[in-house]
């Protein structure tokens, strides 16, 4: 496969939740580009998928001391850390009403708290005496930009880290850029469990203006550009790669036209 030239070759990457769905689509980006890929999730890639051979950290990013302890270990191994991509997320479906504090709590730290701590401590080492600063690309969600009912707390995360994107990229600046990339539905191995049979699937691609799901290369590819020397100077943005949205109920509503 040809190498792309987006200025990444040999840099150190960190992809959370890098090993399926969404965040093996990133992973394989910046593998492509010729970066070093770091991936951490709960637990590592199934066997025979073909990211199984990226170096892989078994971490609870909600544990402060976890994650401090596996950036330190990064940083040991590879002598620094350039990039990060917060991918580490998602939620099952449960409506507010029924759904525990608990459970809600628990949302929050994994799509929000958890992006901020991976943040603080990578912010730690880019920053470092002899340290050259980099890039933090948080993989945030349509959700926290619409209503998302059976999803609530998740939607409600995914808004608290778009703000707080723009937040840390006014703090942390101009060493460390921070960056968010807003995505709609997604095609994955799981998209069936999420949207039903193939034509429950083929159902939801025909409500998206591009005709279809992303797929999650195209989730990579928007992170590497932001990741790379080609957005030097975008910091505190929200890339939105969703196909062109949600076509507004409405249209299929109305009688006018039809």
């Amino acid at each position: 496969m040809t190498t792309m030239d987006l200025g990444l070759a040999g840099k150190v990457v960190l992809v959370t939740g890098g090993v399926r769905g969404v965040g093996a689509g990133i992973s394989r980006v910046f593998r492509e580009a010729g970066a070093v890929v770091v991936t951490c999730a709960r637990r590592p890639a199934d066997e025979g998928s073909d990211v199984a051979d990226l170096e892989f950290h078994s971490a609870d990013l909600r544990d402060p001391d976890a994650v401090r302890a596996m950036v330190d270990e990064i940083v040991a191994t590879h002598g620094r850390l350039d990039v990060v991509v917060n991918n580490a997320g998602g939620a099952p479906f449960a409506l507010a009403a029924d759904a525990s504090a608990n459970f809600h709590s628990k949302i929050v730290a994994l799509n929000l708290l958890s992006a901020l701590t991976v943040a603080q401590e990578a912010h730690r080492v880019m920053t470092a005496e002899g340290a050259t600063g980099g890039a933090i690309v948080n993989i945030s969600s349509v959700s926290g930009h619409r209503p998302s009912p059976g999803t609530a707390s998740y939607g409600a995360a995914k808004a608290g880290v778009d703000s707080l994107t723009q937040s840390l990229a006014v703090e942390w600046a101009p060493a460390v850029r921070m960056n968010s990339v807003v995505v709609g539905p997604v095609k994955t191995e799981l998209a069936e469990m999420h949207y039903g049979d193939e034509e429950g699937v083929a159902a939801v691609d025909a409500t998206i203006p591009m005709g279809r799901m992303a797929d999650p290369r195209d989730v990579g590819l928007a992170a590497a550009f932001l990741a790379s020397p080609l957005a030097a100077y975008i910091t505190g943005a929200e890339l939105l790669v969703h196909g062109g949205g949600e076509k507004p109920a409405f249209l299929s509503a109305s009688t006018a036209n039809n």
